[in-house]
């Protein structure tokens, strides 16, 4: 009277290899990183924290990528996440618009900041020539996106 063990890697009953693979391990790698970007992707926000005013308006969609101008408390100015001055932000703005004409800035104003250092900056804006120029804000209620003209 013989007994056996089992011991053959991949192998049925029969002694022939095992036809399906096992995919819970998989699932669960791919569940847990799934997780981590959900709890990673709104740390992966652009540019410098600041309060921004709230709008009822609805967001534009967009195919040039814009460059993000951002008013912050204290008057400090960023061109994306790099602090310039004034002068210095005048002289990109010039490139900017010789290099892409239809380039599109979107101002970042700090609730906190007073409404002019965000016109001043605005106008700084229309003297290098750029014309497509955005005031952000955040919307008081998930509106739809709406297309550019």
């Amino acid at each position: 009277m013989a007994m056996s063990v089992g011991g053959g890697l991949g192998d049925d009953e029969d002694g022939a290899p095992m036809g399906e693979m096992n995919v819970t391990p998989l699932v669960d790698v791919m569940l847990v990183l799934l997780i981590i970007f959900m709890v990673a992707a709104p740390m992966m926000t652009v540019g410098v924290p600041v309060n921004l005013p709230r709008t009822a308006a609805a967001r534009t969609a967009s195919s040039n990528p814009p460059v993000i101008l951002t008013v912050a408390p204290g008057g400090k100015l960023y061109v994306g996440k790099e602090e310039v001055t004034e002068d210095a932000l005048t002289q990109r703005l010039v490139a900017l618009h010789e290099a892409d004409p239809e380039a599109p800035v979107h101002v970042r104003g700090d609730r906190s900041v007073p409404y002019g250092d965000v016109l001043r900056v605005m106008g700084r804006v229309s003297r290098a020539g750029i014309t497509k120029v955005s005031l952000i804000a955040e919307a008081d209620a998930a509106a739809p996106a709406v297309q550019a003209r």
